[in-house]
């Protein structure tokens, strides 16, 4: 900074009054900006260790393998092709993160965070997602079989074409969720929330569906074969087409919002 004592008095007058305008103080903000060394804005270069900062970074295909992630800052990383299988990830917040790609089989994600995360054609199978939110997460065509994503919230999320079979979802929020065309045969639902979803076409086949909630729910064309429904709520949803062979609909609540009889199967009695 100069010094006002070598300025005259008119002039040290014109700098005290620049100094009073937002001008001067966004453009010294500005300048103090400009010298932050670039580690300050992330720490891209940092290991992999519990609660490191990749705020942004770009890690496409890295292998992270069995690395420990817990309670990092993730948030809008690109993984994608990452390999990031066995990985432990608790608690970590992957929010608008891409994982397009990237394997998480095996992964630990208990209550992370991957909100509005893209993650298309991404490997789950066998993941530990309880508790995770993944709301309008993007899981297109995406394998999570066999995953563990009980209590976890998916409101409007995009699991177009994706594999769940075998999955935990007991007590998951799916409210809005698009699963159209996606496998969840022997999948657990129960007590899940369904509720205004789009399952068309979807195979649900000997899946367990016990007080899972599927009120408004587009069910077009879904095959429910050998699947429990027991005490499930189908309230005005739309079942065109759908198939319920050796279903179980024991006190269903059917779209007309009737209780079906108990010991009804393959049709609401």
């Amino acid at each position: 900074m100069w010094s006002l004592t070598r300025l005259s008095p008119h002039e040290r007058f014109c700098v005290r009054l620049y100094r009073r305008s937002p001008l001067f103080w966004s453009l010294l903000w500005l300048s103090a900006v400009l010298q932050w060394p670039v580690s300050s804005w992330g720490a891209c270069d940092e290991p992999p260790v519990q609660r490191v900062n990749w705020l942004g970074c770009d890690k496409q295909g890295v292998d992270l393998q069995g690395a420990d992630l817990r309670n990092a800052v993730l948030t809008q990383v690109n993984f994608s092709d990452a390999k990031l299988a066995g990985a432990r990830l608790s608690g970590a917040d992957l929010g608008r993160a891409t994982l397009n790609h990237a394997d998480l089989s095996g992964a630990s994600l208990f209550g992370a965070r991957l909100v509005a995360a893209t993650l298309e054609q991404a490997r789950l199978g066998g993941a530990n997602l309880t508790g995770a939110r993944l709301d309008r997460a993007v899981l297109k065509q995406a394998d999570l079989s066999a995953a563990d994503l009980s209590q976890t919230r998916l409101y409007q999320a995009e699991l177009n074409d994706a594999d769940l079979s075998g999955a935990k979802l007991a007590r998951a929020n799916l409210t809005q969720v698009n699963l159209t065309n996606a496998k969840l045969a022997g999948a657990d639902l129960s007590e899940a929330v369904f509720n205004r979803a789009v399952l068309e076409n979807a195979v649900l086949s000997n899946a367990k569906l016990y007080r899972t909630r599927l009120d408004g729910a587009n069910l077009l064309m879904v095959d429910f074969t050998g699947a429990d429904l027991t005490e499930a709520t189908l309230a005005e949803a739309r079942i065109d087409g759908a198939r319920f062979n050796d279903a179980k609909l024991d006190s269903t609540i059917w779209t007309d919002r009737r209780r079906c009889r108990p010991g009804s199967v393959g049709e609401c009695q």
